[in-house]
């Protein structure tokens, strides 16, 4: 079981569900638990889908996908989502492109001390994205201006912002609904 709630299999879908699975196929050609979770209520999958690409993967963001896949690793090790985790440190890993890198990277974030590793606006925006996902009602005018004091333009910030609210969601649709990894292969990217 993949999931505590039924989800439908590619082979089973029929109607609305078979052009939704078509659009939310990954680079490997699978369809991830992820979005398998909507399938019930297809519509849902598609607004999904639409969000993740355009926080994590489209072109006009101007931050580095492996940097966006580390916030994102980030926010779903503060909310103890392994099925996040598992995709998107395997993503900032292979973008990384340096293993031991990515693991002292890795280990710090698990440690909730990105300054090991960070230093100016990467490390204020990881901050920032801490505080939003574990403390959203303390978040003051002030956190923008810590962000803007270490060089953050508004466009990062914002891109930020989305990757972590894209996460929050996500993350408590799959701890919500128990959705696990199994039958997904692993991360957007290829191994290099």
């Amino acid at each position: 079981m993949s999931a505590w709630i039924h989800m439908i299999a590619l082979e089973d879908a029929q109607g609305p569900l078979v052009a939704a699975y078509e659009k939310v196929k990954t680079p490997h050609g699978t369809v991830d638990n992820v979005m398998k979770a909507h399938s019930l209520r297809p519509h849902t999958m598609e607004g999904h889908v639409a969000l993740y690409r355009s926080v994590l993967h489209s072109p006009d963001n101007t931050l580095p996908f492996w940097f966006l896949e580390v916030v994102a690793s980030y926010v779903s090790m503060l909310n103890q989502c392994s099925y996040s985790l598992s995709h998107h440190f395997a993503n900032a890993r292979r973008l990384m492109a340096d293993p031991v890198r990515a693991e002292a990277v890795r280990q710090a974030l698990m440690d909730s001390a990105p300054e090991r590793v960070f230093a100016g606006k990467e490390l204020e925006l990881l901050r920032y994205a801490g505080k939003l996902t574990t403390d959203v009602a303390r978040m003051v005018q002030g956190d923008i201006q810590a962000l803007h004091a270490a060089g953050c333009n508004d466009g990062e910030i914002l891109e930020v912002n989305q990757v972590c609210a894209y996460f929050n969601y996500s993350n408590r649709l799959l701890n919500g609904l128990g959705v696990t990894t199994e039958g997904d292969v692993i991360g957007y990217y290829s191994e290099s």
